[in-house]
């Protein structure tokens, strides 16, 4: 659904979100590949450009970092997404040479539809607030801390049926 640049922004803007207090903590690239379990210089080189773009401030040497430039409540993901992603505003029908929506649907169309507006309310819809408040109800724990009750075998959660 997006590259790996995206994800590593969003994942490096998520740290920055956790820690939000105003601007006055600042997190290394280091920190923030650290936490996250990312390569440090591909954080430094994604931080670049979110600065570029406005949406994080930083500052070099000791006491320095960054940090996000305004509230998480303000920044969408689709923020992020956009820097790194193209937009696919063409209706060509993925499974053939026609155009979506002209003619008889594809066998996929209502499922391809539903995706594509699914993706589009989770970038618009969501902020980066979502996780500082998840890191505050955590009790501010990275999510790192909590991986190793995650290594245990998944279990699927009982269903209830109606008789």
């Amino acid at each position: 659904m997006y590259g790996r640049q995206t994800e590593c922004a969003i994942a490096a803007m998520s740290r920055l979100a956790e820690i939000y207090d105003g601007g006055k903590t600042r997190l290394s690239a280091a920190d923030i590949a650290d936490a996250r379990g990312l390569p440090r210089p591909f954080v430094a080189k994604i931080l670049s450009v979110l600065s570029q773009a406005g949406l994080v401030i930083g500052s070099r040497g000791p006491g320095g970092g960054a940090a996000l430039a305004r509230h998480p409540a303000r920044i969408r993901l689709y923020d992020v997404f956009k820097l790194f992603e193209r937009e696919d505003e063409r209706n060509a029908c993925p499974f053939g040479g026609g155009v979506c929506g002209a003619g008889e649907p594809c066998p996929l169309h209502h499922k391809l539809t539903t995706l594509h507006d699914a993706l589009h309310a989770l970038l618009h819809d969501t902020t980066f607030d979502e996780f500082r408040v998840a890191y505050r109800a955590r009790g501010s724990r990275p999510p790192g801390k909590l991986l190793s009750s995650l290594n245990k075998k998944p279990v699927s959660p009982r269903v209830r049926r109606s008789p």
